[in-house]
């Protein structure tokens, strides 16, 4: 019998703190966005146009190493303060890999670690 995957993903635009729960066990890492403070300070003073063009970029590249993680789950809750959610959210709506997995989007506010964890079995435990 196949076990029911779950994930839970709190992020916003600068980093995820992904959740993955088993029968027994509860797994959790950090993924972080390259577009980082010195990197946006650098890029600002060759313009603002360029830091604009190069924060886009380090964006795809953070919400395609957050997709290719949840394409191997059935269910997902995308969970946060910010709008990144809702960003990612419709980026995965475009593309017919995520078609098939249950992607719920729930706002929240910044939580610690321990609350994060209690938030995602909460949600899982009542679906």
């Amino acid at each position: 019998m196949k076990t029911t995957k779950y994930l839970g993903i709190c992020m916003d635009n600068s980093s995820a703190h992904i959740i993955e729960l088993g029968q027994e066990t509860t797994e959790t890492k950090i993924i972080d966005s390259k577009f980082t403070h010195e990197e946006r300070e650098q890029s600002l003073s060759k313009g603002e146009n360029r830091m604009h063009n190069k924060e886009q970029q380090f964006q795809a590249e953070y919400y395609k190493e957050l997709g290719e993680i949840i394409k191997n789950y059935e269910e997902v809750i995308l969970f946060g303060p910010t709008n990144a959610k809702v960003e990612l959210m419709n980026i995965l709506k475009e593309d017919q890999h995520f078609d098939k997995i249950k992607i719920d989007v729930k706002p929240a506010d910044k939580m610690t670690d321990n609350q994060q964890i209690a938030f995602v079995k909460d949600y899982f435990l009542k679906h």
